[in-house]
């Protein structure tokens, strides 16, 4: 391989990073490492797609091999820092980010994860140092405040904890984290009211974090609320069928409740996804024997007393199923076991050598991790060390300074393969177009319209590549093939090698200058390159460099996000145009080119021009949810607010839910 050809595969391999292909750039790397393993560089773009697939020693192993190739790549510190604290390797964290902030003393990500790890290592007050340091440079910064509320929280100084708290609602109540942060504070305090009241505005803020839902059902079952907290673990369910937390604590719920045969079905989810879940199997095992299954409930106990001899409670359950089954030799051994463990235990806690769960049980809870089968009958709270990433984790990934409201557009549509399916909307984006090119079977897969894209696996990855080659053959047979053209720019494209997708897209409209779809993808495209060129990746961006914290606080003035400017390449800019100008003119009734047009006119911040494009999608096809949640935003931005927010309001009826915390925001 080339010089050229190394620097053009790394060039891919950051394509597909940039767009969340992480295991696609991962074998761009490999090819690169296998070639030239003296460069610094595919070290530490692997590292990142490792670590964005959750491969922390992965990515740490990387880092280090990046900065053993050159060492005054100082970014590569902050990686390696980040992936360490992933694995619990606090103090290999702290030495990598103090590198980090030696370079750039005014990090805002360094600041953060420097209060972070040292809250993790329980030196608060080195945490407080940097928290403080880090809010004298943005004292506008909320998830600064929320950190070191959680700071205060872990020191167990509430009042400054409800303080910070506070302060990050102060500067941006359309943010939910801090009303969940207060809302615990409340609930771990018992005041119960306040911890609902913050509960139900982070979920008014945010409808679709699962958490909250999970967090205010608890403080509604304190509240003796139990029809209120069963509701909560529905909508949690109904979020995510397999939420184990929630699937758990709803079985007990409705075993409280006498909803036997449903309770039994929740622990039936539960336990096929833990398999080892004994505290599930007892639950069931009760319920079982409560609806007089006792050949189940038995199984279920067996289990269970397998693995927990000591489990005297157990085998007093054990003893009545069998006494009911008319076992009287079997019931009695059961019940002199469990009545000797008993004492046994009493004796034990007499002379403080057992464990008193009665603090714990009077919480009603336990942790998700605590096996202890005498907690049976407690509700189910995430473990400290999710709570821990629930509070400051989030801040170590990505692009800290967005994790503001996102008041984006809906994502443009493209025709592919693939589509990245959606928990709320089951929605089938349906082209006569598409069906028609489909019925050809010219392609190996069947194309869609799809404005979320999905990231190929290893599989369908080598399955493009193959078909690239394969289809490469064939051109040369067939040099005058248009589908064959647009078939191996579709494979390009997956692959993010835009460069040849574009070449491809073109020789396939030269050849046949009425291929509509054509036109639309090679728009799209050309419309990735350009992000491409604009942005960088966002570990190589500083963190002060684009500050979304002034869209919280304000009032009617309330700020919508900058656009991205697709003036870079006129040229490109031109060709994208024309190619949506094409299709419209070879088929008007293809709304999707009306919704892209608009997308790049938006980008472009001619809004009033992006009107008319989303006016026409929706006059073509009236239940455009995107359409209008899109016409919402550009409106807002000409200050039309009151057709902005109907258009957000009928957004938000056809399931587009972000609609509804910006008609919150834009109404205050």
């Amino acid at each position: 391989m080339s010089q050229i050809n190394t620097e053009r595969v790394t060039l891919i391999g950051r394509n597909a990073l940039y767009f969340e292909d992480y295991v696609l750039s991962i074998q761009y790397f490999n090819q690169v490492i296998k070639v030239k393993p003296f460069l610094a560089e595919p070290y530490y773009y692997r590292a990142i797609a490792k670590y964005y697939l959750d491969d922390f020693k992965g990515a740490e192993d990387d880092c280090t091999l990046a900065l053993d190739r050159n060492p005054f790549m100082t970014r590569v510190h902050q990686l390696r820092a980040d992936a360490r604290q992933n694995q619990g390797d606090y103090d290999g964290a702290l030495a990598d980010y103090l590198v980090s902030l030696d370079n750039s003393p005014n990090d805002k990500f360094t600041l953060v994860n420097l209060g972070v790890v040292n809250i993790q290592k329980k030196e608060y007050e080195d945490a407080e140092k940097y928290l403080n340091r880090l809010l004298e440079i943005y004292p506008k910064y909320t998830e600064g405040y929320m950190m070191r509320g959680a700071m205060y929280q872990e020191k167990g100084d509430t009042i400054q904890a409800f303080a910070n708290y506070d302060e990050a609602i102060k500067i941006d109540k359309y943010l939910s984290h801090p009303y969940a942060m207060r809302g615990l504070l409340h609930y771990y305090k018992q005041d119960l009211d306040k911890a609902l009241g913050d509960f139900d505005e982070a979920i008014r803020i945010d409808p679709l974090y699962e958490g909250n839902y999970i967090n205010r059902g608890l403080v509604r079952y304190s509240k003796n609320d139990l029809r209120g907290a069963m509701s909560d673990y529905d909508k949690v369910i109904e979020l995510d069928g397999n939420n184990i937390i929630a699937r758990f604590n709803r079985g007990l719920l409705r075993s409280q409740v006498g909803d036997d045969n449903r309770a039994i079905e929740d622990f039936d989810v539960v336990i096929q996804a833990e398999p080892k879940n004994y505290i599930a199997y007892y639950n069931r095992s009760l319920l079982k024997s409560n609806i007089g299954d006792y050949k189940g409930a038995l199984e279920d106990l067996n289990t269970v007393l397998a693995e927990y001899p000591e489990f005297y409670h157990g085998f007093m359950a054990r003893a009545e199923i069998k006494h009911r089954q008319n076992d009287l030799k079997g019931a009695e051994r059961d019940f002199n076991y469990a009545r000797n463990e008993e004492a046994r235990k009493n004796r034990e806690l007499a002379e403080g050598k057992g464990d008193d769960t009665d603090a714990e049980t009077k919480n009603k809870t336990r942790e998700k991790s605590d096996s202890d089968l005498d907690k049976f009958n407690l509700l189910v709270v995430a473990d400290k060390t999710v709570e821990e990433k629930n509070k400051y984790g989030s801040n170590t990934r990505g692009r800290i300074q967005n994790k503001q409201v996102d008041l984006a557009l809906e994502p443009r549509f493209i025709v592919t393969y693939y589509e990245k399916q959606s928990d709320l909307r089951g929605f089938v984006y349906y082209s006569p177009l598409v069906d028609a090119l489909n019925k050809k079977n010219v392609l190996t897969k069947k194309l869609r319209l799809a404005n979320k894209e999905a990231s190929l696996n290893e599989l369908q990855a080598e399955e493009h590549f193959t078909s690239i080659e394969n289809l490469s053959k064939e051109i040369a047979e067939r040099p005058n093939n248009a589908d064959l053209y647009f078939a191996r720019a579709m494979d390009y494209m997956l692959v993010q090698d835009f460069s040849s997708s574009i070449e491809d897209f073109k020789k396939a409209i030269e050849l046949n200058p009425k291929f509509t779809l054509a036109y639309f993808n090679l728009a799209v495209v050309c419309t990735k390159q350009l992000e491409l060129n604009e942005n960088v990746l966002e570990y190589e961006k500083k963190s002060e460099q684009t500050e979304l914290s002034n869209l919280g606080g304000v009032k009617k003035e309330t700020k919508l996000p900058s656009t991205v400017l697709l003036d870079h390449g006129k040229k490109e800019f031109e060709l994208i145009i024309n190619c949506y100008n094409k299709v419209i003119e070879l088929n008007p009734d293809f709304v999707y080119a009306y919704y892209n047009r608009a997308d790049v006119r938006y980008k472009q911040n001619d809004f009033r021009a992006a009107i008319l494009d989303y006016s026409e999608a929706i006059r073509r096809d009236p239940g455009f949810a995107e359409a209008y949640y899109n016409r919402g935003l550009s409106r807002f931005h000409i200050k039309d607010k009151n057709r902005a927010l109907d258009d957000m309001r009928k957004a938000g009826e056809m399931g587009i839910v972000g609609a509804y915390s910006i008609i919150k925001r834009m109404t205050e």
